[in-house]
């Protein structure tokens, strides 16, 4: 971790440049280990449409979302367990979040150029008292926020590799979402596009 700087959008707390590259690149290394083990897979909404990330996860639960709707389990679709969540991820929901429970979900996005994901409420946990902490690799993305429901005025930015937000209070029911990928914005992914990791808890 470095010198960063916090600002709050709408009651969401964002830390821009909040990773080092050094801290960047370890990170990356603690994915490939949890994709190797749970690779990432196309998710679908109930109407059958795929959608345009590809994810996977890691922790006691990971989130995935098919015909059966949009769900918790504790194993990915293959039948194996989700590994465990990497201490460079933990180390980041401590110093952000140092006063919530320990994560149980580690939801690993990866998002190509042409990847968007649609304004959405994270509201599958059980306890919204809890914060939703996201750490952005790789190519920017712009982020908007929304409201506690659907429609009204939204607001954007620019997510970069290194910044880390933090839904909590107030925000944590926003609506949010990804509009566009900016392709070729930063080298920490060799072939390109964004890793959006997502820490929740579940119970």
């Amino acid at each position: 971790m470095q010198q960063f700087q916090k600002t709050n959008i709408r009651g969401i707390d964002l830390f821009s440049g909040f990773l080092s590259p050094d801290d960047q690149a370890l990170m990356v290394g603690d994915i490939r280990k949890i994709v190797e083990q749970a690779p990432l897979f196309s998710p679908e909404t109930s109407r059958g449409q795929k959608m345009s990330v590809r994810m996977t996860s890691a922790g006691k639960f990971g989130w995935v979302s098919d015909r059966r709707g949009y769900r918790y389990e504790s194993a990915h679709p293959s039948g194996v367990k989700w590994p465990e969540i990497p201490r460079s991820i933990l180390s980041v929901w401590r110093a952000v979040a140092p006063h919530a429970r320990a994560p149980e979900s580690c939801l690993v996005n990866y998002y190509s150029d042409t990847a968007k994901m649609g304004l959405h409420q994270d509201r599958d946990e059980q306890d919204f008292s809890q914060p939703v902490v996201s750490i952005s690799l790789g190519d920017e993305a712009l982020f908007r926020i929304g409201n506690d429901t659907r429609g009204g005025k939204t607001d954007s930015v620019w997510l970069r590799s290194g910044d880390v937000m933090v839904m909590g209070g107030e925000a944590r029911l926003r609506f949010h979402g990804i509009d566009r990928v900016k392709p070729e914005t930063s080298t920490l992914l060799p072939k390109g596009g964004r890793i959006n990791i997502t820490l929740r808890v579940v119970t």
